[in-house]
């Protein structure tokens, strides 16, 4: 019996398909790992059913689930959204329909977290070396961690003192603020980034990744020192879309973790991230005088509304809005110290010893019985009233 012939090019998988019409459509790599994350999420959720077999129906169950069940961000719930209209719009080709209504996560409005002048120096004074000037380039000039990482040594012009970010948020070029006080470490940095592509051309490899279909069209332009990055990764790795073993740029986590130790490290009490620099950036140049234009192009923000929140946070420094409970002539309140509880027979804490603790008495019983501090605290009570009354009546008489 002779077996059916098979197919000479069998059609490729769903992930497959989507992968390269992601690619054709010159997404970023992480774009393309995160569609395909979520698209096998959905088809997971729907027990393997093939997305063609699908409709809205089964769409907005699981944008509901991811709501309602996995209590994701909004954000979250929207790339997931985005993700599955994309693989039925460009891979499948079939016409979606109206999702209708579904749980929308709800999306909380707050404001950036924001660092002073003085809190900015104590952060960047515990970095060292290579992350601390891509932490400077962030608060300098604005940029956010990909755009920095992803800067090459063609993008950085020292003549005319100005930094480019290609592809940046919404596929969007821009020029940023050149840092003066960075130039000369910028120029050692990109010295060490040209020493290290010429260790990798000898060694056989020298390759970089370029965007769309540079490649194709300049075969030799990944080996030129104009499209190597500023910030070289330490190790080659393997490129997942061309195969290639390259030097990729820094990675984000190492800047990351080094922020979230130097943060420890100045005692600043604050959720101190690598966007925290960019939000500090904008607010400190608003406080400066610069227009809220100027400041969205420098940004990147396609809408103006996205810069104004920063208006909301420089209205309490610039225009130093006092608390009304600063006029009131009040005595200072001494605050206790907190001391350690007596543990209780049964090995926790006993209700009185808490009670104690709030009011700010001795909590050693045996030599310092409850009833012996009463008297004092009736003699201090006595005291703070005198001292109101007579500051109540200085004043009326002053204002005479």
């Amino acid at each position: 019996m002779i077996a059916p012939a098979t197919p000479t090019n069998p059609k490729p998988k769903l992930l497959d398909q989507l992968r390269a019409e992601i690619r054709r459509m010159h997404y970023s790599y992480h774009t393309e790992k995160t569609y395909v994350g979520w698209v096998k999420d959905y088809v997971l959720f729907h027990h393997k059913t093939h997305p063609r077999e699908m409709g809205a129906e089964q769409v907005r169950t699981f944008l509901t689930h991811l709501a309602v069940d996995r209590h994701v961000a909004a954000s979250t719930q929207n790339q997931a959204l985005c993700a599955i209209v994309f693989l039925y719009k460009h891979v499948l080709e079939q016409e979606l329909g109206d999702i209708g209504a579904f749980a929308w996560a709800k999306k909380p409005k707050r404001l950036p977290v924001v660092l002073t002048p003085e809190e900015v120096t104590q952060l960047l004074t515990q970095l060292t070396g290579v992350k601390r000037l891509i932490a400077e380039l962030l608060y300098g000039a604005g940029m956010r961690l990909t755009e920095a990482l992803r800067l090459r040594i063609q993008d950085v012009d020292f003549e005319q003192r100005i930094i480019t970010v290609r592809d940046g948020k919404g596929a969007r070029d821009r020029s940023v603020v050149f840092p003066e006080r960075l130039a000369p470490i910028l120029a050692i940095q990109i010295k060490n980034a040209e020493r290290t592509h010429q260790r990798d051309l000898k060694a056989g490899f020298g390759t970089v990744s370029l965007p769309y279909a540079l490649e194709r069209k300049y075969p030799n332009a990944n080996r030129d020192i104009r499209w190597q990055w500023v910030f070289p990764s330490r190790n080659l790795s393997i490129d997942p879309r061309s195969g290639r073993k390259q030097r990729h740029h820094l990675y984000q986590n190492i800047l990351q973790k080094a922020l979230a130790q130097a943060t420890r490290e100045a005692g600043i009490r604050k959720r101190v991230t690598a966007h925290a620099l960019r939000h500090s950036y904008a607010t400190h140049l608003l406080e400066a005088g610069t227009d809220l234009r100027t400041i969205q192009e420098l940004l990147g923000h396609s809408d103006v509304r996205t810069t104004q929140i920063y208006t909301h946070v420089a209205k309490i420094g610039a225009l130093r809005t006092y608390s009304p409970l600063d006029e009131l002539n009040l005595p200072p309140v001494q605050p206790k110290v907190e001391r350690d509880l007596p543990p209780s027979p049964n090995g926790g804490y006993s209700e009185t010893s808490r009670a104690r603790a709030e009011d700010g008495e001795a909590l050693d019983e045996k030599t310092n019985p409850p009833a012996r501090h009463a008297p004092h605290h009736r003699w201090q009570a006595l005291q703070q009233a005198a001292t109101l009354a007579f500051n109540t009546l200085l004043s009326r008489m002053t204002r005479g």
